[in-house]
């Protein structure tokens, strides 16, 4: 259990986290640090490292051609840098293997592409995601989390991640393109397997499973299309209609509309499942913040933007330079790998004041969890309406849950998120 004020429990992390990674200084924490073997301690807690390599080594060398930047205002200028590019091909061709179904996925999906194909996509997507959209998604959600919260109760060993955080966007999804429930069941396995595929450096039997998981996903969703093509539903309510049926400048084609379909789910399953299960373990520790959010459940927007922040579910971004971009003290070569640490920039002490502290009334927020600029995230406003309902709904119901037992945190990089969470909810 934290100690009653955030910042004393983040210290105390601090403390913990620098024994694991032996008696070095913080500057001695980062000139050899890499991403694709990360110091012992890091997946606990990477935030001490972080804050080494913004302070000493804001543009650090992870390889030849190969950055990561952490200061906040360095992210920035690549987010919003015409001469930095999404584009996948050349950098997946040779972790994937070119023409691999991994490499075919993530090279065909909204977020790793550039303009023209980047933009008539997102058009496409974000037509479909319209404010008006989510709002009607809501009551839907609310009755989800009040069943889920029943059987959480029920549960003699609950674990917030399997039985809560895990099953809240699969189900979203699932109702977005009205995936029939009976078909769901390999839905969030898949996704782990593509997702897993992103880490800097993913092992032959990892590339296996997602490969395979491309593959059964492409099967599923033929089937799924050419149901859907004889029988279309309301545009207005399912998305996987309106896909197919494109806009008024255009449509996908069957590969990209397959592609962008497993990407919905990829980017709304991982990240939100993450987000609540950060989210609530964050309160938890600080028990201060829990209490005052059950005091004042009108907080909870700005809430799941300070959780977003603190604990940010997608922890790595990467950008190619396509000509000299500038950051910090120094420019970035054209044809350089860059790595964009979030999680750092959104705790950099020079765009957000104490923060290493938890508090969910902040303002401003304008953390970089779902990125800036013309790849900001096209579902950003569907997760903060699952955050909003999930957390909000948990903690009025269960004011005091807490951990039972050691939580186990997913061994990934670029992703942050629990693989169980054990609570006790009476």
């Amino acid at each position: 259990m934290a100690t009653p004020h955030a910042h004393h429990a983040h210290h105390a992390d601090h403390a913990d986290h620098a024994d694991l990674a032996g008696p070095a200084s913080p500057a001695a924490l980062a000139p050899g640090f890499s991403l694709a073997a990360p110091p012992p301690g890091f997946f606990d807690d990477p935030h001490p490292f972080f804050d080494a390599l913004r302070t000493h080594d804001p543009v650090h060398a992870l390889a030849p051609n190969s950055v990561l930047l952490t200061r906040y205002d360095d992210l920035l200028a690549l987010y919003r840098s015409k001469d930095a590019s999404s584009d996948k091909q050349k950098e997946f061709g040779a972790k994937f293997g070119a023409g691999t179904p991994i490499h075919e996925h993530h090279t065909t999906s909204l977020v790793f592409n550039d303009p023209p194909l980047h933009t008539r996509v997102r058009r496409i997507l974000m037509g479909a995601l319209t404010q008006r959209a989510i709002a009607r998604m809501e009551a839907g959600v609310t009755g989800l989390v009040d069943g889920l919260l029943d059987r959480l109760e029920a549960s003699a060993e609950p674990d917030l991640i399997e039985d809560f955080a895990a099953q809240i966007p699969v189900e979203v999804i699932g109702n977005l393109l009205a995936i029939p429930h009976e078909e769901r069941g390999p839905l969030r396995a898949w996704s782990l397997a593509i997702l897993s595929a992103l880490e800097p450096a993913p092992d032959a039997a990892l590339l296996e499973r997602a490969n395979a998981a491309v593959g059964e996903f492409i099967a599923y969703l033929r089937t799924l299309l050419a149901g859907r093509a004889r029988h279309p539903g309301d545009p207005e309510v399912d998305m996987l209609t309106r896909l197919m049926l494109g806009d008024a400048e255009g449509t996908l084609t069957g590969r990209e509309l397959m592609h962008n379909c497993i990407f919905l789910l990829n980017a709304g399953h991982e990240t939100t499942t993450n987000l609540i299960g950060n989210g609530v373990h964050a309160l938890m520790r600080h028990r201060d913040q829990f209490d005052r959010l059950a005091a004042e459940p009108a907080l909870i927007t700005s809430a799941v933007e300070e959780l977003l922040r603190y604990e940010s579910p997608i922890q790595l971004n990467n950008r190619l330079t396509t000509a000299p971009v500038p950051v910090s003290d120094r420019e970035i070569a054209a044809g350089t790998f860059v790595t964009l640490a979030i999680g750092a920039a959104n705790r950099d002490p020079a765009a957000f004041a104490e923060p290493h502290r938890l508090d969910i009334a902040r303002k401003p927020n304008n953390h970089l969890a779902f990125g800036q600029g013309a790849h900001a995230c096209s579902g950003m406003n569907v997760a903060r309406m699952e955050g909003r309902i999930a957390i909000g709904a948990l903690v009025k119901r269960f004011p005091r849950i807490e951990p039972a037992g050691t939580p186990e945190r997913d061994r990934r990089v670029r992703f942050r998120g629990f693989r169980r969470l054990p609570v006790r909810v009476r």
